[in-house]
């Protein structure tokens, strides 16, 4: 479901075409996300590399279940229950079905210390704020970020991680996204196969 029409794969024409081929399963599946988005296909293709260097690029440092926690925290921060559900059934990809859901419950009551280590914790306290307070960031958070341990490119990622997510949970809220008749995780698996073959 979305408020404005999603374009099919079956209506795709052009240059959307091309990108609906590129990602789509064998059966024309996509995500709503990316069907509504196919509206404009130059900022759908520009979503899309953007989403592949954040959350897949090889040069990023951070394992792909701390990428996809952060992806989860910021959904839940910005209460977008359609990432939301993406990005936990992506989690559970990647760590025990036990700990996505400890992890879950720890970020969604926003208890962090008895679940995530001491670096963790100055990580998602700078997540948090960036993504409720962005104004009210300061040198302070980097300096505590550096001395928790986190590298300069590491805060970089950490900082795309929620631009990215905020712009993708608002969009999904701004245009009424549900996940019906989705498959949960799948761009990420077809982009993770993309990323594979460059």
């Amino acid at each position: 479901m979305s408020w404005i029409n999603k374009i099919e794969f079956s209506q795709a024409e052009g240059k959307l075409k091309k990108i609906y081929e590129r990602i789509a399963d064998e059966n024309g599946y996509l995500d709503n996300i990316v069907k509504v988005h196919g509206q404009r296909p130059h900022t759908l293709d520009g979503h899309l590399s953007l989403y592949r260097n954040v959350m897949h690029h090889p040069a990023n440092t951070f394992t792909a279940a701390w990428r996809e926690t952060v992806a989860v925290y910021v959904s839940l921060l910005n209460q977008c229950d359609y990432c939301i559900n993406h990005h936990l059934a992506n989690l559970h990809r990647h760590v025990s079905k036990q700990t996505a859901e400890t992890l879950f419950l720890a970020l969604k009551a926003n208890d962090l210390q008895d679940t995530f280590s001491d670096k963790q914790v100055v990580m998602l306290n700078y997540v948090k704020v960036l993504t409720l307070l962005p104004a009210s960031v300061t040198k302070i958070q980097i300096s505590r970020l550096l001395e928790s341990g986190v590298k300069e490119g590491q805060i970089l990622e950490l900082n795309q991680l929620v631009g990215y997510f905020s712009y993708a949970n608002r969009m999904a809220l701004g245009l009424g996204l549900s996940n019906d008749g989705e498959q949960l995780g799948w761009v990420n698996q077809q982009v993770e196969k993309e990323v594979a073959q460059m």
